[in-house]
């Protein structure tokens, strides 16, 4: 494994961070007072939330992984919890190359002790941010083929990136990168399933700093225009399953979830 150390990692404890917060709802260790006021105030469902979007990823990976993708591009990794996405799709498809990509210097910290690919694949690490998505890909094409499909995985990620910031816009660019035959995986965090406790959630993000641009179904959609949807499309994170999958058991969840390919 290789990572980028142009920056230093150097960590504002005095601010909360959506990946250390995301990793207290985890149960975590890797996260800050700061990180920790966030997530107490955040309603139960939170917790659930970061479970879910962490199952789906896990689904939808191993999906592709089974289809033969063999390489990865996972923009807002967030801090290492195993099973890892390398560690999931390696295990399908040793060979797989995956890059990493985050913009909170403490992911670089634990970077080289977690991300261990196999011995016959690859695992980078770059720390930067979606809203720099031409830095992204530069770094990525020095690891990944971008003449044969990539899996690009952006979980739980532009619901931080509000509309005046054009999220649809950064995804459709990262998109038109990739080759016929790649995949978008997505999942979003919703405004119109339980309306109150999204804004609950927005506010309680907004007294830590962090800004939230939550959206409607048909908004998210906006986000897969002109790409394939994999079945069964865009539904809610536990509702996804790929095919040869078990359904995942019935609960409710206030994420929106899906799988699309390129033509």
């Amino acid at each position: 494994m290789t990572t980028d150390h142009t920056r230093p990692p150097q960590i504002d404890t005095g601010r909360a961070h959506p990946a250390r917060v995301y990793d207290w709802l985890l149960g975590g260790k890797d996260n800050y007072p700061v990180d920790e006021a966030v997530g107490e105030t955040l309603p139960p469902e939170a917790r659930d939330a970061a479970r879910q979007n962490r199952a789906f990823m896990n689904r939808a990976v191993a999906h592709l992984a089974a289809q033969g993708i063999d390489q990865f591009l996972d923009i807002g990794t967030g801090i290492p919890t195993e099973p890892n996405l390398h560690q999931i799709v390696q295990r399908t498809v040793p060979t797989a190359r995956v890059v990493y990509a985050d913009n909170d210097p403490i992911v670089l910290r634990h970077a080289e002790a977690l991300l261990v690919s196999s011995p016959e694949g690859a695992t980078d690490y770059i720390q930067a941010d979606v809203r720099e998505p031409e830095e992204i890909v530069r770094h990525a094409r020095g690891i990944l083929d971008f003449d044969r499909p990539i899996a690009l995985s952006l979980i739980a990620l532009m619901h931080f990136i509000p509309d005046d910031q054009d999220a649809h816009g950064i995804v459709r660019g990262l998109v038109e990168t990739l080759p016929a035959g790649s995949h978008l995986v997505l999942s979003h965090a919703a405004i119109d399933l339980f309306p109150e406790l999204a804004e609950q959630v927005i506010a309680q993000y907004a007294k830590g700093g962090i800004r939230l641009g939550f959206r409607t179904r048909t908004e998210v959609s906006r986000f897969f225009d002109g790409l394939e949807l994999v079945p069964p499309g865009l539904v809610t994170a536990t509702e996804w399953y790929g095919g040869g999958q078990e359904p995942p058991a019935p609960e409710e969840s206030g994420i929106y979830a899906g799988v699309a390919r390129i033509p």
